[in-house]
């Protein structure tokens, strides 16, 4: 049974994670945060974080978007296998982008695969999709079948410490379609994912995504909200992280 659940953004967190939760379907003593109120995902001290089905999933009732989480999308014997094999299996890359006219080297490594028609450019790089490996295969089949939708392509980035990160942007060039459907897999350390509307600054949501979780960017969020992976000063390990979506092209 699909478990989905909605954020509760009070401090009280009696569950081990930063805002309490309420069924979906009914419960008592849990609210909706209001539009003002920005929410944390994290576990709190002494505590797990832990959802016994993949399927379950938190919702976040965000203005002008969708926002959706599971935080156990693959378990860890799966999640630490598909890092492992993601880590020696792709053939990482330092990549140049061109911002403001001016070429600036991306402070992490990048890999781009896809279905052979899914040629992406983005800050003035072009991509050619390389070919699905069994470990971005077994990913893509698992995140389809929770977001129910049909992503033919991957960017993965690599974060190889704190120093690595990613500054605000968002996902909304032409070839994402209309209202692009973002789904970003998480594999590795922690590090804390920032979302912020384009206008309304009170509106914001900060996510600590953890090992094997999935996230889903849907509606019409990227053309109102921006994303970051900010760097941090804070001793981590190794991330990868994996944004699935699905390129249009004129023949699709």
């Amino acid at each position: 049974m699909l478990q989905r659940i909605i954020v509760d953004c009070r401090p009280a967190a009696a569950n081990g994670l930063v805002g309490s939760r309420q069924a979906a379907t009914g419960g008592a003593g849990g609210r909706v945060p209001s539009d003002a109120e920005s929410a944390t995902l994290r576990p709190m001290p002494g505590h797990s974080c832990r959802f016994p089905e993949p399927s379950a999933c938190i919702d976040w009732p965000v203005v002008d978007g969708d926002v959706t989480l599971w935080p156990s999308a693959f378990d860890t014997v799966e999640a630490d296998a598909l890092y492992a094999e993601l880590m020696e299996g792709i053939d990482w890359q330092t990549e140049d982008v061109v911002i403001f006219g001016r070429s600036q080297r991306v402070p992490r490594l990048v890999a781009w695969h896809g279905e052979r028609q899914a040629r992406y450019t983005y800050s003035g790089t072009p991509h050619e999709p390389l070919p699905w490996t069994p470990a971005l295969s077994a990913v893509r089949r698992r995140v389809t079948t929770l977001c129910g939708f049909d992503f033919n392509s991957v960017l993965l980035n690599r974060y190889r410490d704190g120093r690595d990160g990613m500054g605000w942007h968002a996902d909304d060039e032409r070839e994402l379609g209309r209202n692009p459907v973002i789904a970003s897999v998480s594999f590795g350390d922690v590090r804390r994912f920032r979302l912020k509307h384009r206008r309304r600054p009170e509106h914001r949501l900060d996510l600590d995504l953890p090992h094997g979780s999935v996230l889903l960017m849907s509606g019409s969020l990227q053309h109102h909200w921006l994303h970051a992976l900010p760097k941090t000063d804070r001793p981590c390990g190794e991330r990868i992280n994996l944004t699935w979506r699905r390129i249009f092209t004129t023949s699709a």
